[in-house]
């Protein structure tokens, strides 16, 4: 790792970036190193916070810290009052890279000699931030060798030598980071596009056949409204769908105009999916996340931890080279929090959280089953279905949903879906909002929905 800013160098020779000038990002690399070099003959490495805003400079910086493999809390520049509040208490940066404010906001806001005493960390640490939609911020401990195994597995799974990779995402995110991981790793072009940029119609002159691209499901959404974009997008080798649950509706649009979708499942402290959907199966109508990537090994268990049989819903179990070491600043351990099954064949089926299990009547309901059901109607744009407290049935269920311009109210939902599932599984509940609450990544804060829905029924 320590000769990653010489592989840099060496990976320059080539025009491989498109959208970053390469010299500059090089320059600025070389600028971020040098300042790390005043500390290399301290006893403990020192602490680096990086929320650099602009992409090219927040690159720089991961690539200096992790030459000399100093621990790095990765941030998102866009954090809000209440996170940064949180990051500056529990982080205790020795090194920030930032904007202004924001350096300004932490260190006049927070007294940090209050502060209870800073948690020392080894070398080779890079924290990636998880949560923080709608809960405690939460770092993810990950390591060079952790990421390296998530990018060995990707280029084995797709049998790719070379990874070339259009990305729309930020790099705070790890699906962000890891697309030009894998590019640069394997000597592949990489090509940035910020997705507003890219939404309005900014199309690099570029002959992306053989490139990879990553979506959450509302930009794919957006994508494929609009004409000269979708055939922008039939021509990817591959589309890479995660960070939230896709809907059928916007699955089937896809299948429609030939989009080569490969739905995937995988998280922060995975380092990006541990199982992928392929294309050509995709686009011959399966509908899961597909199989294991090598690098990982996943099993279904019962509560008692035993491995379940094919089709039989249980937790999911994760190993994995690429698995975070814990969480900062305690090394808790990484618990799944996912529902689902494999099927005969070997592709897994993901049905929901456990923590979003709904109890009713003693009967089990996953929202993912009803909010597909009820999207597949065609009378809704969005849903989102939830367990609220009932004194008799112990938990209610509630759909929280914008319904389209013509629907006048939920009687007309109910009437369709009625004899398609289980009267336990339908909603006791309807609350129509104008829009969901989600985050950029598409996922809907559970939290806020909640709220919603008791303010709107008690």
């Amino acid at each position: 790792m320590a000769k990653l800013l010489a592989h840099l160098e060496s990976v320059n020779r080539k025009n491989w970036l498109i959208g970053i000038d390469r010299k500059q990002l090089e320059q600025l690399s070389r600028e971020f190193y040098l300042e790390l070099t005043h500390y290399l003959n301290r006893s403990n490495p020192p602490l680096i916070l990086l929320a650099e805003p602009e992409p090219i400079r927040f690159l720089a910086g991961f690539i200096a810290a992790s030459t000399v493999q100093f621990p790095i809390f990765i941030c998102n520049p866009y954090w809000q009052q209440e996170e940064w509040q949180q990051v500056f208490a529990l982080v205790q940066p020795d090194i920030i890279w930032a904007s202004d404010n924001i350096k300004d906001w932490g260190y006049n806001k927070i007294n940090l000699n209050n502060q209870i005493t800073k948690n020392r960390i080894t070398k080779n640490r890079i924290m990636i931030p998880t949560g923080g939609s709608s809960g405690k911020i939460k770092f993810a401990i990950h390591t060079w060798e952790t990421l390296m195994a998530s990018v060995g597995g990707f280029t084995e799974y797709f049998n790719l030598h070379i990874v070339n990779s259009f990305c729309v995402l930020p790099f705070y995110h790890v699906s962000g980071l890891m697309q030009f991981m894998r590019s640069l790793m394997t000597g592949g072009k990489f090509a940035f596009s910020p997705f507003k940029e890219f939404s309005s119609g900014h199309i690099y002159d570029l002959d992306i056949t053989d490139f990879c691209l990553s979506l959450v499901p509302t930009q794919l959404q957006i994508l494929l409204q609009k004409s000269k974009l979708r055939n922008f997008l039939s021509r990817f080798k591959i589309i890479f769908l995660g960070g939230a649950p896709a809907w059928d509706e916007l699955l089937e649009i896809s299948r429609y105009h030939e989009i080569r979708l490969a739905p995937t499942y995988g998280m922060t402290e995975t380092a990006s999916q541990i199982a992928t959907l392929k294309p050509d199966d995709f686009l011959q109508g399966k509908i899961n996340v597909g199989k294991i990537l090598p690098h990982a090994k996943v099993m279904v268990c019962d509560n008692l931890g035993n491995k379940l049989g094919t089709n039989t819903i249980g937790n999911i179990n994760i190993q994995s080279q690429s698995l975070c070491l814990g969480y900062y600043p305690h090394n808790s351990l990484f618990k799944v929090d996912d529902l689902g099954f494999f099927d005969k064949q070997g592709y897994l089926h993901i049905v929901g959280r456990n923590s979003e299990k709904i109890i009713t009547g003693g009967e089990n309901v996953y929202p993912k089953e009803i909010e597909s059901l009820i999207i597949s109607t065609g009378l809704v744009v969005d849903i989102c279905v939830i367990g609220i407290p009932d004194k008799y049935w112990g938990q209610a269920v509630t759909a929280i949903y914008t319904p389209r311009e013509n629907i006048q109210n939920h009687a007309q939902i109910m009437a369709v879906i009625t004899e398609k599932v289980s009267n336990y599984k339908i909603p006791k509940y309807w609350v129509a909002v104008d829009k969901m609450p989600r985050n950029e990544k598409g996922k809907i804060n559970r939290q806020r929905v909640e709220k919603i829905a008791i303010d709107a029924i008690f």
